[in-house]
């Protein structure tokens, strides 16, 4: 069965998308502060995702699923980060970005586009006019969404209080899932976001697959523009002359949980 859907959401959601950074840049800016750049982030998804739901009458019940896990994540995400932006004062990627108002204008417009295109499979099963029903396809996504939003909650919470012990100042954490992955939080948010395009599938017609955008900038995003390489570079600065950090570096696996290598190599 085809199913149909309306184009203009996808024009909507860029609109409402620049709005809300639009508006969290003006206070930013004005007060030469990045405590709420990640809140505007996470923030995003969920009023998007009201949004459709609202406009479209998205109330099937795979509609309702995908509404619901995109607003617990960012629920869950952003008090997450609000707290530790609150705790620690400032965002040190910002340091040389918050007094330049055009620089700071480009953060506010890649993230713009960012939520806009990492929310293109929720934005296209929200918007269409009869949707699919919650199938086996579906409920895997469900699933791996499940998975990778335990991953992130897991390596958060870890990283969290091996962070609030002061016997920890100045050394990096190399236990529980960062035993596996240098960055087992943006993995989870990788494999969250492919679940998301896997429960729309049921739904999504050959003239729909561009909403694969979704899960592939996120997953370019994290790996080679504002992820891994910017953590991967401060973590080089802090701690590469140390032996002990190299080794870690060397049988731990930048990404994807595996097993840390026996041989460093």
């Amino acid at each position: 069965m085809l199913f149909s859907f309306d184009p203009y959401n996808i024009l909507t959601t860029l609109i409402i998308s620049f709005a809300i950074q639009a508006l969290f840049f003006i206070f930013a800016a004005s007060f030469r502060t990045d405590k709420v750049t990640d809140l505007s982030y996470s923030l995003s998804f969920a009023i998007l995702s009201i949004v459709l739901v609202a406009l479209s009458r998205a109330f099937a019940p795979i509609q309702l699923l995908a509404s619901a896990l995109v607003i617990v994540w960012a629920a869950r995400l952003g008090a997450y980060l609000l707290s530790r932006i609150l705790r620690i004062g400032k965002d040190a990627r910002f340091d040389d970005k918050r007094g330049n108002f055009l620089v700071f204008l480009r953060f506010w417009v890649v993230q713009a586009i960012a939520v806009w295109a990492i929310m293109l499979p929720v934005t296209v099963l929200l918007s269409l006019s009869s949707a699919p029903s919650l199938g086996a396809v579906s409920l895997a996504g469900a699933a791996l969404w499940a998975i990778g939003f335990a991953i992130e909650i897991a390596s958060d919470a870890q990283k969290y209080a091996f962070r609030n012990n002061p016997v920890n100042d100045g050394r990096w954490i190399q236990s529980g899932l960062w035993k596996y992955s240098r960055h087992p939080n943006y993995f989870g948010e990788v494999v969250l976001w492919w679940g998301l395009f896997i429960l729309a599938l049921p739904g999504l017609s050959a003239s729909m697959l561009f909403a694969l955008v979704g899960p592939v900038f996120i997953t370019l995003l994290l790996l080679f523009v504002s992820g891994v390489p910017l953590l991967e570079k401060s973590a080089e600065e802090k701690h590469g002359n140390n032996p002990e950090y190299q080794a870690y570096k060397h049988r731990t696996s930048v990404f994807i949980l595996m097993p840390p290598r026996k041989d460093g190599r």
